[in-house]
């Protein structure tokens, strides 16, 4: 096998950024559907790309599906690659495919793979890793754990699991349990790729790496708080998974319910993840038990009317509501939650508003609206605050301006990574910071079941509107941040 190739962006020489990590054999269970295509492959061949794997790894995929030749594999990972990174060259395509291995798994048979997982830690040496990854639907989870373990393939293995972690405390439970028959905790990565977003963890570094805000980041400053995550799209042909799931299980279990945490944390003793873990944990015991009265359900006009969905169907494909976090720092300041399909605009935005001065001096002020510290969480990230300035001219009267920073144009030389890969690595560097513990799992489900097995009859709402009308007042006379 050819060399592994040297960055060809600021993510570092391999002496200073992954020289350090251990061989590994990535196992990616579900290795033909569409998660593994959209966001696996292109992150594995990425990261490759940038010089930020293993110096030596393979790739050993599997599926309950048998293809035509040991060639159909890695042609189709070509193509989801290309598909979702545009054309590449051809030598190093080489040089990763050499790496890739397929193994089919019919009937559920996996002696093959285990003989295939074994050859090639043995190959990559004994300080080989294995890192499984379960790109599978959650009812087959517990199997699949359950066969690793069978195999004796958990040994020092790292595990990866997509959400939903169970659809209830009960399901979370169990599930868990299962998983700790097989791996220690430490071993588990419950990946939320929210977390991994670029623009997500620059939460933490505004917060705690500058005095501008830390000081005034509590209820003595901020009077409200939004966490804005509307789709515009609809559910695509997703029927069979918005039925069984929900825009509640599917989006504020998760995450926006990490999102919250990532806000109304208090500052870790330091940033790894126990210590990131731990305040997290307090701040979802912290919140207030959820409020029916407060919690809008939402479904978009035509919805039963899409294929495979029930014509009488009160699945919610929208979720509004107010949360409160009862402790120091936060008491007495409602999060607004929202997420949904079909609405006016594809967004991620939070949004702290700041209470006013005491005293207003000034004459012919602008509005009520108060100052706002806007971040958007896209992947071209940018961060906002509006308040009141002087207009210029002759007379001393106010106007709302913006202040801005692009944090891609603050940074131009900068090469960030898509949030699967940022957490791939972390899994194969053996960091959990950025992943959801058995702990956090478990509270949110707490918080969530009283609401989940009473939930509020779902309101119709007109594709590419705003949701409910009953949603929009929620926050009260301000309003919604979005529209802006």
């Amino acid at each position: 096998m050819s060399a592994q190739p040297q960055p060809n962006g600021p993510a570092g020489s391999r002496s200073d950024t992954t020289a350090h990590l251990d061989p590994h054999v990535v196992v990616v269970f579900g290795a033909t559907g569409d998660l593994a295509r959209r966001k696996l492959f292109p992150g594995l061949f990425h990261l490759w790309q940038a010089g930020l794997m293993p110096e030596k790894f393979q790739i050993i995929c599997s599926s309950r599906a048998t293809l035509d030749s040991p060639e159909a594999f890695p042609v189709m990972v070509l193509e989801a690659v290309r598909a979702f990174r545009g054309e590449i060259e051809s030598e190093m395509w080489r040089d990763f495919a050499a790496r890739i291995r397929f193994v089919a798994a019919p009937d559920d048979d996996y002696g093959d793979l285990a003989q295939a997982v074994r050859a090639a830690l043995k190959e990559l040496g004994s300080d080989a890793k294995s890192l499984f990854y379960l790109a599978i639907p959650p009812s087959a989870t517990e199997s699949v754990v359950r066969v690793i373990g069978t195999f004796g393939l958990n040994e020092g293995a790292k595990l990866v699991l997509e959400k939903p972690f169970g659809r209830d405390l009960q399901s979370a439970r169990q599930l868990n349990a299962t998983l700790h028959e097989v791996f220690d905790e430490r071993q588990i990565y419950r990946i939320d790729h929210f977390l991994g977003k670029e623009a997500v963890q620059n939460i933490l570094a505004l917060r705690f790496a500058n005095g501008l805000f830390e000081p005034v980041w509590n209820h003595q400053h901020v009077c409200y708080v939004q966490i804005d995550v509307p789709e515009q799209l609809d559910i695509q042909g997703r029927s069979e998974f918005m039925e069984s799931t929900g825009t509640f299980r599917d989006m504020i279990s998760t995450h926006l319910f990490q999102l919250l945490g990532f806000v109304a944390m208090e500052p870790p003793v330091r940033l790894d993840a126990d210590s990131l873990h731990h305040e997290v944990v307090k701040v979802f015991r912290a919140i207030r038990p959820l409020d029916r009265d407060r919690v809008v359900f939402g479904q978009y006009e035509g919805y039963c009317d899409e294929a495979g969905v029930d014509a009488c169907s009160v699945v919610e494909t929208f979720v509004a509501m107010e949360v409160h976090v009862d402790d120091w720092r936060w008491v007495g300041v409602p999060f607004y939650l929202r997420t949904g399909k079909a609405l006016a605009a594809s967004r991620r935005t939070v949004t702290l508003g700041f209470r006013e001065p005491p005293l207003k001096m000034f004459p012919g002020d602008v509005d009520t609206t108060c100052n706002e510290l806007v971040l958007e969480l896209t992947d071209d990230p940018k961060i906002f605050v509006d308040v009141r300035a002087k207009v210029p001219g002759p007379e001393l009267a106010l106007g709302r301006g913006r202040m801005r920073i692009d944090l891609q144009e603050a940074f131009p030389g900068s090469w960030p990574l898509e949030a699967y890969e940022r957490l791939l690595l972390d899994v194969m560097r053996g960091d959990a910071t950025l992943f959801t513990s058995t702990e956090e799992v478990e509270l949110i489900w707490a918080l969530c079941d009283p609401l989940l097995k009473d939930p509020p009859m779902p309101q119709r709402y007109p594709r590419a509107s705003w949701g409910p009308a009953d949603a929009l007042k929620l926050p009260g006379e301000r309003g919604w941040r979005l529209p802006d």
